[in-house]
């Protein structure tokens, strides 16, 4: 039996079995494995838990929903991280006529293409590399994508960041939630649009990353909104540039509308999780 030691906090782990490894290799940028375990085959990252055949939708619902809520408009996304596509899917699904989906990471969103069964198929992936349809997937650097798109004036009604945790370490990606690219991030959004980040867990023993990440986006944006999953581990937020004291009604009343229909989010959830834990409300 195959076992993956997935770090958690200081001092604790998970350990997930693996009965099956369909592929397990070393990118350029990642030790990447996909295997099957008790909750269907699952992606991760330097041992870390990306995503599982389970429980993938509630997070990457979790992730977008609440924006698509939140942006005036939904015509043009821009994703950077989420290897697996899913997020991309959504978009199109909830009217996106424009997905630019960046990972720098080519290995590994080819290999969740060809062996997870969600996300792009191998077929969608390289069609989406060839800008045949409404997803455009590009091999870059997020940092650069995005500081190219400024420059050309490019705008967004959606920037979503889907990456790995944040780490206390020093990390490659971690500049990729520091307050000089949220800014950039910022800086390419259509008027009403909103910027997504992944933000950390909310639990007490591991919420260094999100009362981080908190303090950051209350810097940079007019408004920001808390999404806590109820029933997965992770915390996300939502920037907007204006001032929005009603932007939990505003989202009940647009899921009523919206094209795409969440299987994990409704107006009590909404309702629910959109109220910071207590030790990051008062950490602020």
């Amino acid at each position: 039996m195959n076992t993956i030691i997935e770090p958690l906090a200081e001092g604790m782990t998970r350990v997930w079995e693996m009965p099956e490894v369909l592929v397990e290799t070393d990118t350029d940028f990642q030790h990447l494995v996909i295997g099957k375990t008790h909750q269907g085959v699952s992606l991760f990252c330097d041992n870390d838990r990306q995503s599982t055949e389970f429980s993938q939708l509630t997070y990457h619902e979790a992730l977008l929903v609440p924006a698509l809520l939140l942006a005036r408009k939904i015509e043009r996304v821009l994703v950077v991280g989420s290897s697996e596509g899913v997020v991309s899917q959504i978009s199109v699904a909830a009217g996106a006529s424009v997905v630019d989906h960046v990972d720098i990471d080519r290995q590994a969103v080819e290999l969740c293409a060809e062996h997870l069964p969600y996300g792009y198929t191998t077929e969608e992936l390289s069609a989406a590399v060839k800008g045949e349809g409404p997803v455009r997937v590009h091999y870059a650097d997020g940092w650069e994508f995005l500081a190219q798109a400024e420059a050309e004036g490019a705008k967004y009604d959606i920037v979503l960041v889907d990456l790995p945790d944040e780490r206390p370490e020093f990390a490659q990606h971690n500049r990729l939630y520091e307050e000089e690219f949220l800014t950039r991030c910022r800086a390419v959004l259509a008027d009403g649009g909103v910027v997504v980040c992944q933000a950390g867990c909310p639990t007490m023993w591991r919420n260094e990353t999100l009362i981080r990440s908190m303090k950051r986006f209350g810097d940079i944006f007019g408004t920001t909104v808390y999404y806590g999953s109820d029933e997965h581990e992770w915390a996300f937020l939502f920037g907007i540039t204006d001032t929005d004291a009603n932007t939990t009604e505003r989202m009940i009343e647009r899921l009523q509308t919206l094209p795409y229909r969440p299987e994990s989010i409704d107006a009590d959830a909404l309702r629910g999780c959109t109220i910071p834990p207590y030790r990051v409300r008062k950490a602020l």
